[in-house]
């Protein structure tokens, strides 16, 4: 059979095509509540009188459950069936959405939105693996991950635009009921547009392995977000000394096991290997968007809603790099349209090096908009690269693979270039602080630029607008330092790949030698 004509009968048709679009609106929606609640919580926390500890765990649960989950999810759907794991997820969503918008108690929430980050860990690997059964042909497959990676990485950037909308017209909860609906249609149309799959010999779920997988996550990750916060502590070392050391108990029982939670093999592959290395590497500078976001607020003076209207130009540039680098990369090799983006990244990195506090938005929002175009390329095909290079009873587990590193990298990038900002912050800010004001005034304006904002309205004229003026300064220079950082990890990125993938041809071409 010629190649013509294998990739003509293995070419997906317009029910797989609708079927994709049933798969990317939960991806979406998953996405969206990990970000909706950044402009929620505060309504959220006056509605239920939640404290600042009860305020942590609304916040932060969903991230934590869903990413404890996701590699033992993605197993599981492999072993039971794809499709039945992601309408389970889908029900168990719908119905913990309805439980978190009617939750009348922090308590109620905080339970609901645990539920929510369960739920929600059966979506995205089930999603990508049945992805990479719908669309056998190599040229649609990496079209239609392109396209569910933009709608999974675009929720999380419009979350804040989709809250803000909400709230200035319907209550808190409503935010949540978002959920209701879009589960309701994959309920209903999964059984005729998705196929199922599963492993026909899996072997058994080693529960073992389950608990030291989550243990592992779940330690290290939250090790990772305290340090975040409160600085280099001893519980978030502990906690992160914890995770290793049931990471390191997890990895050698996996290599004993005939049927192992993760298989490690998929290691062996180079492209796997290095697409998923490289994937990290660019998920941890994720972490400036908070820098770009907070100067927005602070320095710029806009809404939380107006920061994530300045930010929305980058995020449609971003979402359409990832729907049109597939296409592109069907006539020049990955690996030169990657190393050609992380360029285009970095010297969005230069641009946002050069804002100043009222200076104008534009730099910033062109320096933006180059950051996040130019990483998608490595985000779209990446993704292609980790599934593609699995094999088909593996997919689910590829996928967990892929969100867990996605987890783990934006947490230790909030931890590692969070401590650069934080450091410069605090190193620059010193030499503003009047020396009169109280002890008090001075410690919230060394821990935080809000806390120096707060700090400077309470004080008279001159020394507070004094105060504010090199506060915004010493955050500004902080943000140079993370996106200089993170400019210097892309240029890194892009010369590991343009080497390690150099010999993967144009998608839908064969390497040569290959039958």
């Amino acid at each position: 059979m010629t190649d013509a004509a294998f990739e003509s009968n293995t070419r997906a048709d317009l029910k797989e095509w609708i079927g994709l679009a049933v798969l990317s609106l939960p991806a979406l929606l998953v996405s969206i509540d990990l970000s909706v609640m950044i402009l929620a919580l505060p309504h959220i926390s006056v509605s239920l009188g939640a404290d600042s500890t009860e305020q942590l765990w609304i916040m932060d649960i969903y991230g934590f459950m869903l990413s404890g989950f996701l590699i033992t999810m993605g197993s599981l759907g492999d072993r039971l069936g794809r499709r039945k794991l992601l309408m389970i997820g889908a029900a168990a969503f719908g119905l913990a959405s309805l439980l978190a918008a009617y939750s009348n108690t922090s308590g109620m929430l905080i339970a609901a939105r645990a539920l929510l980050g369960i739920a929600g860990a059966t979506v995205s690997p089930s999603s990508l693996a049945l992805i990479s059964n719908m669309f056998r042909n190599h040229k649609q497959r990496s079209l239609a991950i392109g396209i569910w990676f933009m709608c999974s990485m675009g929720g999380m950037a419009i979350g804040p635009v989709v809250g803000g909308t909400m709230l200035e017209h319907f209550s808190w909860g409503s935010i949540f009921l978002l959920g209701v609906p879009v589960m309701a249609l994959l309920l209903l149309t999964a059984p005729h547009l998705l196929p199922e799959y599963r492993d026909p010999a899996p072997g058994r779920l080693d529960m073992t392995s389950v608990m030291l997988s989550m243990c592992t996550i779940l330690a290290t990750i939250y090790g990772l977000k305290e340090i975040a916060k409160q600085g280099l502590q001893t519980l978030p070392l502990i906690a992160i000394a914890a995770g290793v050391a049931f990471g390191t108990l997890f990895v050698r029982r996996q290599k004993r096991l005939d049927s192992p939670l993760m298989d490690l093999r998929l290691f062996a592959n180079p492209a796997f290997s290095t697409a998923l290395g490289g994937l990290f590497g660019i998920t941890l500078t994720g972490a400036s968007m908070i820098f770009i976001a907070q100067h927005l607020q602070f320095v710029e003076g806009l809404s939380p809603l107006g920061a994530a209207i300045c930010m929305l130009p980058g995020v449609i540039a971003s979402m359409a790099g990832m729907f049109l680098s597939p296409i592109i990369a069907r006539r020049i090799r990955p690996s030169l349209l990657i190393g050609a983006g992380l360029t285009v990244s970095a010297i969005g990195c230069i641009l946002l090096s050069q804002v100043e506090g009222g200076s104008g938005l534009s730099t910033l929002i062109v320096g933006y908009i180059f950051f996040n175009v130019g990483a998608a390329p490595f985000a779209s095909l990446s993704s292609d690269l980790i599934i593609g290079s699995a094999p088909p009873t593996k997919a689910g587990s590829a996928a967990s693979l892929l969100q867990t590193s996605g987890e783990f990298a934006f947490a230790l990038g909030i931890a590692v270039l969070g401590s650069i900002g934080t450091y410069v912050y605090r190193t620059q800010i010193a030499s503003f602080i009047p020396s009169d004001v109280t002890t008090l005034t001075a410690g919230a304006s060394r821990e935080s630029l809000a806390g120096a904002v707060s700090a400077a309205k309470a004080l008279p004229d001159p020394i507070g607008a004094t105060l504010l003026h090199g506060a915004q300064i010493a955050f500004t220079d902080g943000m140079h330092a993370v996106v200089t950082v993170s400019g210097g990890l892309m240029l890194a990125i892009a010369i590991l790949t343009m080497i390690k993938l150099r010999h993967i041809p144009p998608i839908g071409q064969k390497t040569p030698g290959e039958l």
